[in-house]
């Protein structure tokens, strides 16, 4: 295949709505008539209760699984042997990030369809043809590039609303990076996320992301402060699952996410969340860009609004230690990895001095 061939890819479905966990055999049934459900430990007994009767009263069959807290390889391999053994024509991942990452693992290499549940708004996971793998002590391994999309997405606004306001929160900072990465790789024309080249319509979803975050984020992060959904927090999903999804896939990734993978090197940032990851590595993006101040600012600004962490002390670091921050930026620029699609040539020094002036303009703003 060409390398300048561009492309949109996205979930063959993808549903918003309400009580969709009840629900679930009808947007299973299509694809298979055994359904091999991985979820997250707290939602498990529900999703068994809710979801089974729908199972049964279509006369299919469906077995529960807990996901084990963190996606390796070993997980998937578990996974896949219960599928082989228990028959199942159709994964489904209900939970997070990595819970839904692992079912789309799973699926890839048993060639099943695979059908996601997100029950917190905190990446963009759900909607990606993308496995981000790590190692049993929580740092980045790889990316598993899958062929295809999930065939159906699943939003269900009740239940995301009613998570923890920093997942949901979290999640908005994952889509905020979108466009800035975007935008990174198109205008180096280099690889998004199905190895093809950036396209103006994946740059164009990727800026309606940032738009619809920033009219609505706040607004919806009020409302989920208080445990409910409304049109707000509708729109705020949309884009933190879908169009963030389809954005990245599409418009490709950059040094955001490059540094967020070089950050889970660091113990003592184990408890930050993806996506709080990722707003740090955009602030450094946006510092290795020279972007101007009114966009820094902009940005600054709705992170300090919805309550994301800004500096490094605020995730959670308990020090600064130079060398293992050198060690961040080595990893950030691994071959392979997204720090490649920046618009110039990026090394190791360049992003170490970044992370410093960063955190250091974050601590500036903080007040």
């Amino acid at each position: 295949m060409s390398k300048s061939v561009k492309s949109i890819t996205s979930p063959k479905k993808f549903i918003v709505g309400q009580h969709l966990l009840k629900e679930l055999c009808t947007y299973t049934k299509t694809y298979g008539d055994h359904a091999y459900v991985i979820c997250d430990e707290f939602i498990l007994e529900r999703a068994s209760q809710e979801a089974s009767q729908s199972f049964e009263e279509a006369g299919h069959k469906s077995e529960f699984a807990k996901f084990n807290l963190e996606i390796t390889q070993e997980e998937i391999d578990r996974h896949r042997e219960a599928v082989r053994s228990s028959g199942a024509n159709v994964i489904v991942g209900i939970g997070g990030g990595k819970t839904l990452d692992t079912a789309k693992a799973a699926a890839y290499y048993e060639h099943l369809p695979v059908v996601i549940f997100p029950t917190i708004a905190s990446t963009d996971a759900p909607c990606t043809a993308l496995s981000v793998i790590y190692n049993t002590d929580g740092s980045f391994d790889r990316y598993l590039f899958l062929p295809s999309n999930p065939d159906v997405v699943l939003a269900d606004t009740a239940i995301l609303a009613a998570a923890p306001t920093r997942f949901f929160v979290a999640g908005i900072g994952d889509a905020l990076a979108t466009y800035f990465e975007a935008r990174a790789c198109y205008r180096k024309n280099g690889d998004n996320l199905v190895n093809l080249k950036p396209s103006l319509s994946g740059l164009g979803l990727a800026k309606m992301c940032y738009d619809t975050i920033l009219e609505y984020g706040l607004q919806a992060k009020i409302a989920v402060d208080n445990g409910v959904s409304t049109p707000a927090v509708e729109n705020t999903i949309e884009a933190t699952i879908y169009l963030s999804g389809v954005g990245a896939e599409a418009g490709g990734l950059a040094a955001a996410h490059a540094i967020h993978n070089g950050m889970t090197a660091v113990p003592s940032l184990h408890h930050a969340q993806h996506g709080e990851k990722v707003v740090f590595g955009l602030l450094t993006q946006l510092v290795l860009e020279d972007a101007p101040k009114e966009e820094v600012e902009t940005v600054i600004h709705f992170i300090k609004e919805v309550g994301l962490p800004l500096t490094l002390k605020d995730l959670g670091l308990d020090e600064f230690r130079e060398e293992e921050w050198r060690k961040v930026a080595e990893l950030a620029c691994a071959e392979g990895d997204t720090m490649g699609n920046m618009p110039h040539p990026v090394t190791p020094a360049d992003v170490y001095q970044a992370i410093v002036a960063a955190n250091a303009l974050a601590e500036y703003y903080q007040d």
